[in-house]
């Protein structure tokens, strides 16, 4: 059987968060208004400074999608997730990206798994081989804008519950399976696989991984660490 190898995206593979590079450039396009984005900007700054919190960041993003993704274009959306990936598809991790590689020449069935918009999560993972990627899908209307609805949530918010089905679906192994997460939401499916990785882990993560005795790499400018 063929043995999965399973990756979170923001912050694992991709040096950043897909979500938030796909708001700022929403808002730099018109399709969100700029006083809308009021908060997120005090928020990043915060963040910039070490006086807030990275999550709290990343929230807002979140909530101003949902706020304002009712009523847009696809074909204007879709647009700007091809503009963020075209200028950031070369800001990945070396770990990570190396590891996709050598897993896809093992013949590993790789998987990812992104709270991000499944169209931005598409694009980006495209070339990197991935066979199959889950992102939040956002619902389209008959008239090709978006409804403000996002289809199965509480699935996609369960990345161990996606791993499950996909193995049962596929007809996978959890034998040799790989897994590869940086916070704690990823703690569930690195339960399940023989060999879990938490890189660039945050502190909820790292405590956990000592618990358990994981593997945690740590990528820092052009040195690669493992933690013991």
């Amino acid at each position: 059987m063929r043995k999965v190898a399973i990756f979170d995206v923001d912050g694992t593979i991709f040096r950043s968060s897909l979500h938030l590079e796909l708001i700022h450039v929403l808002v730099e396009e018109g399709v969100i208004p700029k006083s809308a984005a009021a908060n997120l900007a005090r928020r990043k700054i915060a963040w910039q400074n070490r006086k807030g919190d990275y999550d709290a960041y990343v929230m807002e993003a979140v909530r101003l999608l949902r706020d304002y993704i009712k009523g847009v274009s696809y074909t204007d959306f879709h647009r700007v997730e091809k503009i963020v990936v075209g200028e950031l598809r070369d800001r990945v991790y070396r770990f990570t990206r190396d590891l996709v590689k050598d897993l896809k020449k093992k013949d590993y069935f790789l998987l990812a798994i992104s709270h991000s918009p499944k169209g931005i999560v598409d694009e980006f993972c495209k070339r990197l081989g991935f066979n199959k990627v889950y992102g939040m899908f956002y619902e389209i209307g008959p008239t090709e804008r978006f409804t403000g609805a996002i289809a199965d949530e509480h699935l996609i918010l369960n990345k161990a519950r996606i791993l499950e089905r996909v193995v049962g679906k596929e007809g996978l192994s959890l034998k040799g399976s790989v897994g590869v997460g940086d916070t704690e939401s990823d703690i569930p499916f690195l339960e399940m696989v023989e060999k879990p990785i938490c890189f660039n882990p945050n502190a909820k993560l790292y405590a956990h991984a000592k618990r358990n005795g994981w593997k945690v790499v740590v990528e820092r400018k052009d040195v690669i660490y493992q933690i013991q």
